[in-house]
């Protein structure tokens, strides 16, 4: 629970808001698959569909009250990873700060898959 105090009262907004903007912003870029998670049963990297994708989003708070997001995706094939990393945590950066009023300190994105086809 992040919770911000200011003169008209207190807000608090569930982690669980900024694990579906994360990976809603996410998972809208032009390359991304889909978040992914790793089992802990096989060990094998599973493509999440989207009503599970907060699986594959991981946030943080920060004792300067701004939040850390980490992000587990699966790529297209033929995209610049450099350039649509950059883009995913832009987007991720703007939607969550946009919504939530809440300051995101960094975005870690992790390439953990290659989807071709």
């Amino acid at each position: 629970m992040i919770t911000q105090t200011n003169e008209q009262g207190t807000i608090t907004i569930s982690k669980d808001v900024f694990t579906t903007l994360a990976g809603e912003a996410a998972t809208n870029c032009f390359g991304v698959k889909g978040m992914v998670v790793r089992s802990a049963a096989d060990g094998l990297l599973h493509l999440l569909r989207r009503e599970a994708m907060g699986k594959g989003v991981l946030v943080r708070q920060n004792d300067d009250d701004t939040v850390s997001i980490e992000l587990h995706i699966a790529v297209d094939r033929d995209v610049n990873i450099s350039t649509l990393c950059e883009s995913i945590q832009t987007e991720v950066r703007y939607k969550v700060e946009s919504a939530s009023g809440v300051t995101v300190s960094g975005v870690d994105v992790y390439v953990d898959s290659m989807i071709i086809g």
